[in-house]
């Protein structure tokens, strides 16, 4: 962009698979983040987001698969920027609303950020895990999501100058476990290799099985009576987080979705 230039900031918000399921998924709250831009001088309008690379549901579970004890991830997420601004997409069942602007000038310094970014963050990861609702709750493991990016670039253009507007409130889908400390119990090979902890190596296996796809009604309910009796009677997760696995004590609620709003970066104190 040229540094003279106007560039106004948007806020992009729609429901999950809206695409496949229009406002379905928005009705409970299950939200997807991205950043528009739009240029003064050209006119132009510009998309940034960030995706899971393979799917929501595979990023958060892996594939088991026959002959292979190993679980296998499909945990990888990047930016994507492109031209244009879909806005039927983001007004239909969602938000598109102005947040900031700032000049071209910051917003080349942000492109460049922009790919520093994504070559530091390359894996998808759903859940917050933290303690039960406290006063001050500690956070174990922070989730890596699109919300995640969309924060980190309002941060950004923040600390380059950018002016937010104060008034705006911005919510966010955030997915929590809550659990106890958490328990390391290894990485891949010393889990899953040739001197690996078989028998940790099967609980893990067992312990995803119930989350894969279902072929029809009945598997499906008996996945649900299955992922409760480990998660909520027995307590139990386990989570694959940089190619290190973790048991989770859980506790209760155990598993809670929250749609909470989190500040633009000008709201907050300095």
């Amino acid at each position: 962009m040229k540094d003279e230039d106007i560039i106004d900031v948007y806020r992009l918000q729609a429901p999950v698979w809206e695409f496949k399921y229009g406002d379905l998924l928005g009705h409970f709250k299950i939200m997807h983040d991205a950043v528009g831009f739009r240029s003064s001088i050209t006119g132009k309008n510009y998309t940034a987001e960030w995706y899971e690379l393979f799917q929501l549901g595979n990023c958060t579970f892996p594939h088991l698969r026959p002959n292979m004890e190993e679980p296998f991830w499909c945990n990888q997420g990047a930016a994507c920027f492109y031209e244009g601004i879909d806005d039927e997409h983001w007004k239909s069942n969602g938000t598109l609303v102005p947040v900031a602007r700032m000049s071209g000038g910051m917003f080349n310094q942000m492109s460049k950020w922009l790919k520093e970014d994504n070559d530091t963050g390359i894996y998808y990861e759903t859940w917050t895990v933290q303690e039960p609702t406290r006063a001050k709750p500690r956070v174990w493991f922070e989730s890596y999501d699109c919300s995640k990016f969309v924060l980190r670039t309002y941060q950004k253009i923040w600390e380059l100058g950018a002016t937010f507007n104060k008034e705006i409130q911005t919510n966010y889908t955030r997915i929590f476990l809550y659990s106890g400390e958490p328990v390391y119990l290894g990485n891949v090979s010393s889990i899953f290799g040739p001197h690996g902890n078989k028998s940790l190596a099967e609980d893990i296996r067992m312990f995803y099985t119930p989350f894969r796809p279902p072929h029809s009604f009945k598997e499906f309910l008996i996945s649900i009576l299955a992922i409760y009796d480990e998660v909520v009677l027995h307590k139990t997760f386990y989570l694959f987080y940089n190619f290190e696995y973790w048991y989770l004590p859980m506790e209760y609620p155990y598993i809670k979705l929250t749609y909470e709003e989190i500040p633009l970066p000008s709201n907050k104190h300095v």
